[in-house]
């Protein structure tokens, strides 16, 4: 309702409305009491914006003029002998310069201004050569017709083979071992801890658990929990490896994991 007396910039009911408004609001206890002064202070936000909007400032308006004379006063021009000689040439602007006006602004101006320090480079001390042209070298077009079969040489073709010899020949000696073991005392478990782990060499234990995995995997030797929830370890027969033993639902393989502080 009074809108244009709010919007006045020679009225104070704007900030008047905003502390009455304040000290209501130290007695709202519902949330409607709540939502009006929400809504009124929508409205005083509106007004405001509009009030502000109307003011008019001068005070950043740059007057080349008059900062034109500052700049002279401040340089040090001297009015008062140009006057006494009542110079009548258009040349004369009322004054001159003396001859160090323009290295006193400098000196002020210089204050103001950050110069970053020169780059100098070093190539200067040194002798440049141009760079070595490299030789390009033609890459090998592919044949058409598909791929060529690779040749293996033969020191490497040689060398796996003898790897995969070395741990098939490991792989039937633990499981002559673990057979004889079996058959001289077939009443006691063995245990899968003692039969892998080698007490002196961490690296020597990784190997016969590696080696002892292809033995469960082709169905020769079974593992099994015993009343401590310790696996143990023993052969499978011929007459017991039957058809469903070797599918994959019958052998469980698992991951273990054992590191050096568990070896030790």
């Amino acid at each position: 309702e009074n809108r244009e007396d709010m919007l006045s910039s020679k009225s104070n009911r704007l900030t008047e409305a905003l502390e009455e408004a304040n000290k209501l609001f130290s007695g709202v206890h519902c949330s409607r009491e709540a939502a009006l002064d929400a809504q009124f202070l929508v409205l005083a936000s509106n007004l405001v914006k509009e009030k502000a909007n109307e003011l008019h400032s001068e005070m950043t308006a740059f007057d080349s003029l008059q900062f034109a004379e500052d700049l002279l006063t401040f340089m040090g021009i001297n009015r008062i002998e140009v006057e006494e000689n009542d110079s009548d040439s258009e040349g004369s602007s009322g004054g001159y310069l003396p001859s160090n006006a323009w290295h006193k602004l400098g000196e002020e101006t210089e204050k103001y201004f950050r110069r970053a320090p020169s780059f100098h480079y070093m190539l200067g001390s040194f002798r440049s050569d141009p760079p070595v042209p490299r030789q390009r070298i033609e890459r090998q077009k592919k044949v058409p017709g598909g791929e060529e079969k690779r040749a293996m040489p033969a020191q490497l073709k040689k060398m796996e083979e003898s790897h995969q010899e070395a741990t098939e020949k490991e792989v039937e000696r633990i499981l002559g071992l673990l057979q004889t073991h079996f058959l001289n005392d077939p009443g006691t478990p063995i245990s899968f801890f003692d039969l892998v782990i080698d007490p002196n060499s961490f690296a020597r234990t990784v190997e016969n658990i590696f080696h002892v995995s292809f033995i469960i995997r082709d169905g020769f030797a079974r593992l099994k929990l015993d009343d401590d929830k310790l696996p143990i370890i023993e052969p499978l027969k011929d007459n017991k490896v039957k058809k469903g033993d070797r599918s994959a639902g019958a052998r469980n393989q698992v991951v273990i994991s054992l590191n050096y502080h568990e070896w030790k």
